[in-house]
Parts: C-alpha cells; structure tokens; sequence
C-alpha cells in the first residue's frame, strides 16, 4: 500500500473509518481502502457470525448445495487480519452520535469515527408486519436474507417434502427452482397475475412463468394469502381467500425493507432510503451510506434510485472508498442484475419503466432471446437471456436512439448497433 495518508501500515493511535454492516458492500469499501493506500484504522461491525460474503448464492447454489460458504466470500478470512481490517462480527450498533463521533455497540462498547460508512442493508418483510396475515412466525415458516437462513432452509429441502412459497420476486422464484432441482413439491402464491411483471413487465414474466410451470411448480397467481396455520397433527396450512394449502414449510418472499432505524435516528435524511448525494455522502459530511440501503443521486439518469442488487453493492463500496479516499469519482453506472432458474440465465443493465416499449430479440420459445425497452426512441435497458457475452454491449446501447425494427432484426449483428 502506498500515496494516501502517511504510512504503509494503518495508525491505530487515530480514529478511520467505521462501517456498520458486514455484507458486500462492507467488504468491498474496507478492500479498496486498503487497496488505496488508506493508513488508518479501519473496523466492520457485523451483526451476523459471518464474515462477508455474496448473497445471490444464498437462493441458488449455496441453497443447492453447490457451493460453500468459503467459495463466495468477496475476499478471505485471512484478508482481514493481513490488511489490518478489524472485523467484529456479532455486533449491532445502537446509536450514533454525530456530534461526538462515537457509535455505540450492543456489547455497551463504542468505537469513535472519522469516516462512517452505513451499509447496513435489508431485512425481510415479515407477513405479521406487513399486513394482516397471520401465522408468519410459526415454527417452519421461513424468510430468506442471511447465510443462516439459507443453511435452515436447505435442511429441509428433502425430496417429496411440500414447500409453500409466498411471492413470485426474485427470491420467490429462484428458490421454487433451487427447489425443484432437491425433488421437492413447490407451490407459488402470489395475488400478482404474472410474476416478476413489476420488475421486468409482463412479457418476460409469462415466459417465467411459462418456465416454472413446465418444471413442476404449481403456480397460483392472483391468489391472496390470509395467513398461516399451525395443527400438530396435519402441519402447517396457508390460508387462502378460498381454500387452504397443505405444507411441511412455508417461505415468505414477500419483498425486502431498508434497515433505515439507527440512520434516521442519528438525524439523517431519509427517502426510501438514507439520502446520499453522487459521492455517497449523506446529510452528515461524516456519514456515507451504500449498497441496499443507499438512495443515492445518479448522474447518468439525472435522479437519486435505490437499488438491491449485487453488482450495485459491490460498485457503492468502492465508490464510498473513493469518496473518503479523495478521489473525484461519482455514482454514473447503470443497474445491472442477473439470475439463474432452471435452464433460464439472464442479465439485464439499464432502467426501465413500466410504460416503457417493449421489443424483442428472437423467439421466446427458442430460450435464447433479447429484450429491449425504449423511451421515446431511445433505448432504456436491455436484458439477454441465455445469450452470453453481448451484456457490456447492451450497456452501451442505453441511452441511444435506435430504430426498434433494427433491434428487432436478427438479420443485422447485434455489434453494429
């Protein structure tokens, strides 16, 4: 390490950069630090006994068991110690006090800060909180979030048994398909007509759909669910608006919610999220905020979006980094995610919306297809399923003005657009 601060080794008679949360980002922000030449004390306050890891694998191999723990952790845990980064896992924070910079610990420590970085993330929605349902917290009822999670999850993921999943999301239908693939009898209820149709509209949803269904999920749209129940002798039953579905677990994917608590306690300003500016500096100039958490200002669509997705977390943590770093570096990516159910792998970069025209590369039943969304001409996103290779393409086509009959001809090279 070396050129920013004053030594090849971290200070620790000085207060550096506290992090509270260990996830990606986390991970990601103290890596790059070090990477920078930072020189001071650097400390992630984790409330789980992990340290750092990927989630996406959470409802896919890991779930699977495809993969260890070990094999999605960003960096290893050796790294930490190497680089002098303090991790203390199995910490909650439990204030922060701007005027003095301190942050108080659940272990009735606190640790001072120059720099603070909140990367605090999502929790799952709990049907209890969420609404009217009941039954949420019932012994095999289960939420999907944490590496924990997913180990209790994949436990009873034994072939035959019946899975109830509560929600068509990402999550929702990624674990009906890790699911699927132990033997297990899965059932999605879902009110929406058409899964994932929020997020990527409808004609990418019914041929989701369409997916999950010719592999054995049963799927039931528009169906609301009114709560859960618990008999010792029958199990668990999902109550319905018209009948009851039988179930030795239930998954609740019902949607994530922004750990906001302790920012907006400490007197920041919140949106959807904690607000931060293009450097990911919050109304605090001391406090930062990134990854899930983070409603943060993007310069290339002109507007503050929060977004819950890897590369997005992974892209914040190095750009807080920069921030406390120095360097002149600002939020101008566009949204990328990707997933992976049955023989379906997709990427999709851009920001679409749902009044957005659609237009499609190739045949949906052939599986391997483009879909591009236009506003106005010009193109908004674009998403390439089981086509390989062409993403950082597309990414340049966003925000070009394209005929859409030429998207749509697979007679012109997708590399001349």
């Amino acid at each position: 390490m070396s050129g920013v601060d004053d030594g090849n080794s971290p200070d620790h008679n000085s207060a550096g950069t506290v992090v509270i949360g260990g996830g990606l980002a986390a991970a990601h922000c103290a890596h790059e630090l070090r990477k920078g030449g930072y020189g001071k004390p650097i400390t992630i306050i984790a409330d789980e006994d992990a340290v750092p890891y990927e989630r996406p694998p959470l409802s896919k191999e890991f779930l699977q068991g495809n993969k260890t723990a070990d094999e999605f952790r960003p960096f290893p845990e050796e790294w930490y110690a190497e680089a002098s980064v303090q991790l203390r896992l199995g910490l909650t924070a439990t204030a922060i006090d701007t005027a003095n910079k301190v942050v108080g610990l659940s272990d009735s420590t606190s640790i001072d800060y120059e720099n603070l970085v909140i990367a605090t993330g999502c929790r799952s929605r709990l049907g209890g909180r969420a609404s009217n349902m009941t039954g949420w917290d019932l012994p095999g009822v289960h939420t999907l979030r944490s590496l924990a999670d997913s180990q209790a999850l994949k436990e009873q993921l034994v072939e035959g048994r019946r899975l109830v999943i509560i929600g068509a999301g990402w999550i929702g239908m990624e674990v009906a398909a890790s699911a699927r693939a132990a033997g297990v009898q899965v059932t999605v209820l879902t009110p929406d007509e058409v899964p994932l149709a929020v997020a990527m509209g409808t004609e990418f949803g019914s041929h989701v759909a369409r997916l999950h269904i010719k592999n054995g999920v049963h799927c039931r749209f528009g169906t609301m669910v009114n709560g859960i129940t618990l008999d010792p002798e029958s199990g668990l039953k999902v109550m319905t608006s018209t009948d009851a579905v039988a179930a030795d677990l239930v998954l609740l994917a019902i949607g994530a919610v922004p750990n906001n608590e302790l920012a907006a306690e400490a007197g920041l300003e919140i949106g959807t999220g904690v607000l931060v500016d293009a450097q990911l500096h919050s109304s605090d100039p001391s406090i930062l905020a990134i990854g899930d958490i983070a409603e943060a200002f993007n310069t290339t669509l002109g507007r503050s979006l929060r977004v819950e997705h890897w590369d997005n977390a992974i892209r914040q943590g190095k750009l807080a980094a920069a921030t406390i770093l120095g360097r002149e570096e600002a939020y101008d990516w566009l949204p990328y995610f990707f997933t992976d159910q049955f023989d379906l792998g997709m990427e999709y970069v851009g920001d679409r919306a749902a009044d957005d025209d659609v237009v499609l590369r190739g045949e949906m039943d052939s599986g391997e297809f483009i879909i591009f969304w236009l506003r106005k001409g010009l193109v908004t996103a674009a998403m390439n399923v089981n086509i390989w290779d062409v993403n950082d393409h597309l990414r340049s086509l966003v925000g070009k003005s394209i005929a859409a009959h030429r998207l749509a001809d697979t007679s012109v090279d997708l590399l001349s657009l």
